[in-house]
């Protein structure tokens, strides 16, 4: 099976650079978790509960969003 996806240029440009961006977009979604994820995990000891809180509510909201949407950084 293949596929093939079809743009008229210059007109379909944002949705173009969007599919062809979708690797460096996976890549940053990617970081930002384990960046997030780092900081809870290596929580120093003098972290505020409130810093280590805002923390794991980014997380969360972040998995959220992608579960949402249907995407699964794992799979990649």
């Amino acid at each position: 099976m293949k596929a093939r996806l079809e743009f008229n240029l210059p007109e379909e440009r944002v949705e173009f650079d969007m599919c062809t961006k979708s690797g460096d977009m996976h890549s940053v979604l990617w970081d930002m978790d384990q960046w997030l994820r780092s900081k809870i995990k290596y929580a120093p000891d003098d972290m505020s509960e409130d810093t280590y809180n805002a923390f794991e509510l980014c997380r969360e909201t972040l998995h959220e969003s992608l579960n949402e949407n249907n995407i699964n950084l794992d799979i990649c």
